[in-house]
């Protein structure tokens, strides 16, 4: 049985994210609310989730989906009141749910109280809770921004002039977002009872902290090295994630949830293997309690910038490699992690990592749900996901992709080319593919209702074409959809919980190019998993097993297969088929 540690509610609970815009609208102006979620939480709970996880819903100006907060104890007007935030804390505690939120203090939005101040005076008493610096000049004399970092959104510098004071500001997102000051203790202070522990004292169980690792800056903000050759502005994640006194600063964060009891799920961009990851989330001095690792996500993704691909330019190893990297984590060690494949800044799955072939996409959707389902850590299924819904087709107009940060690569490379059609044709094909708005479209709930029953309205951000065909009501109905299957995976994980949330994870043939294979182990239990990528058959498969599991033993039993029973051939994985088999 898993010790009392791990019984921690965390650890053993699947989390469903929410993106409240796009979620479920209650009163009809198009945009999803508070009580639309209230209204759906039932259907939340009967997936088998344990928790809900809601991005931002604090007062801002929205111009990166709730991530520019302007005002941490306000709900954003049209998701609705602070009364309405009190009732979905109570409704989920009702059925014996846990709520976490979004937690946004790496910076703010410029039209913060505290920025407004900051920006009004170089004397302002609030100066300093923001980084200010002055301007640099050229050979020729020209102002320049303090140093070459360039902005994680678009190719701009990271720096922001402010003609009132002449001086600049640093903003590593878009520039209605400047970057706090973590060095100000009064700042950090003011950040942990505005943003914290007022939601702590409504009772909220956790939140999920965004740019957990960067807080901290380096010292003497010094250029970051030039990787883009010939261009003015460079990327500088390296130098400001995991920075000189970032530890120090979420254990401070720490002591604050701590006295409430509170959970901590940290996300740590470009924070790779075991000696950078468990420092955040190990041992005596460990700060997070379940961190978001990015190498599977990162999978298919540029290396000098994230859109500078083809889209599924990436190998299954590369996959089952990057699996490796995240669930090594766990082995010999207290750390603990998070398993996703999709959120409000990801492309969706099935188009990513699965196949999304009109005569694939169920299958594909029900395979990848059996690998996380099956994987160590907390799990995280993201709106939308549990239905196996797709990125936008082909022919979807980019124009129309409300992102802030795949729009910004589009325009720079329309810029750069001087709109060369094979460029264009190029960018275009990316931004499909990877661009953060595929998962931020409206969940659809009803395909013969008005609006896929999103809203009695037509929404404010754009239905997904096949909104009619991949929603909640047809596959409620449906015991073979992906909906269905989702939740038997979950029950499936539950009833198995011992191994397959908390087993040792152990990989066999890595560099298999179309079958992902793999143990869970925990003492003598064992349950084995074994998945075909491909869209052809695979009858050697059990070559794979190098005698680590028995297929031949008399209490070996197979627990499911998203083809189900009927045909299957044990010595034969059909076309995207995927199994789990228990033994001892």
């Amino acid at each position: 049985m898993p010790s009392a540690a791990d019984l921690e509610w965390w650890k053993n609970s699947t989390v469903y994210q929410i993106l409240t815009a796009t979620f479920k609208d209650s009163n009809g102006d198009g945009v999803g609310d508070i009580p639309g979620i209230i209204s759906k939480l039932d259907y939340i709970q009967s997936l088998g989730m344990d928790a809900i996880w809601l991005c931002p819903m604090y007062d801002g100006p929205q111009v990166d989906l709730g991530y520019d907060v302007s005002d941490y104890q306000n709900v954003y007007p049209p998701y609705g009141t602070l009364t309405d935030m009190e009732n979905l804390i109570k409704e989920c505690h009702d059925r014996k749910m846990r709520i976490m939120l979004d937690l946004v203090i790496s910076h703010t939005s410029n039209q913060h109280p505290w920025f407004l101040e900051s920006k009004s005076s170089k004397d302002n008493a609030k100066r300093d809770w923001y980084i200010w610096r002055p301007a640099k000049h050229d050979e020729d004399g020209n102002r320049i921004p303090p140093n070459n970092w360039k902005s994680v959104f678009g190719e701009e510098s990271a720096w922001e002039w402010d003609p009132s004071t002449e001086e600049y500001y640093l903003h590593f997102f878009t520039k209605e977002q400047p970057d706090l000051n973590w060095e100000r203790e009064e700042t950090r202070k003011a950040l942990f009872e505005n943003a914290i522990v007022f939601w702590l004292e409504k009772g909220v169980d956790a939140f999920r902290l965004d740019a957990a690792n960067m807080y901290s800056k380096p010292e003497g903000l010094v250029d970051a090295p030039v990787t883009n050759e010939g261009e003015a502005y460079q990327p500088a994640t390296q130098l400001c994630c995991n920075g000189p006194r970032i530890h120090e600063y979420l254990l401070e964060v720490r002591e604050v949830f701590e006295r409430y009891g509170a959970v901590s799920a940290g996300e740590i961009p470009f924070t790779c293997g075991r000696e950078e990851v468990l420092p955040y989330v190990s041992g005596e001095g460990k700060q997070l309690d379940v961190v978001f690792q990015f190498d599977v996500v990162g999978v298919g993704m540029g290396g000098g910038r994230k859109y500078d691909v083809e889209p599924r330019d990436w190998t299954l190893p590369d996959l089952k490699s990057a699996f490796s990297l995240v669930q090594d984590t766990l082995k010999n060690s207290d750390a603990w992690t998070a398993i996703f494949l999709e959120s409000h800044d990801q492309g969706r799955s099935i188009s990513r990592f699965g196949n999304d072939k009109p005569e694939h996409r169920v299958v594909s959707g029900k395979l990848l749900s059996m690998m996380l389902a099956t994987l160590s850590g907390t799990l995280f299924v993201y709106q939308g996901q549990e239905l196996g819904m797709v990125n936008v087709p082909d022919d979807f107009p980019v124009e129309e992709m409300e992102d802030p940060e795949s729009g910004l690569y589009y325009k720079f490379i329309q810029e750069r080319s001087g709109e060369d059609q094979d460029e264009m044709a190029r960018a275009a094909r990316a931004v499909r593919y990877l661009s953060r708005f595929n998962a931020r479209m409206p969940m659809a709930w009803d395909g013969n209702a008005e609006h896929a029953g999103f809203s009695s309205v037509e929404p404010q951000t754009k239905l997904h074409p096949m909104s009619g065909e991949i929603n909640v009501a047809w596959q409620e109905g449906d015991s073979d959809s992906v909906l269905s299957f989702w939740k038997r995976m979950l029950q499936l994980r539950k009833e198995h919980a011992e191994v397959l949330v908390h087993g040792e994870f152990v990989p066999l043939h890595l560099d298999h190019p179309s079958l992902f294979v793999y143990l869970k182990q925990k003492e003598d239990h064992k349950v084995l998993v074994v998945l075909n990528f491909s869209e052809e058959e695979n009858a050697d498969w059990t070559d794979t097993l190098d005698g680590e599991f028995d297929l031949d033993k008399e209490d070996s039993e197979l627990l499911i297969s998203n083809l189900g029973k009927d045909g299957l051939n044990y010595e034969v994985l059909r076309p995207l088929e995927g199994r789990v088999y228990c033994g001892k």
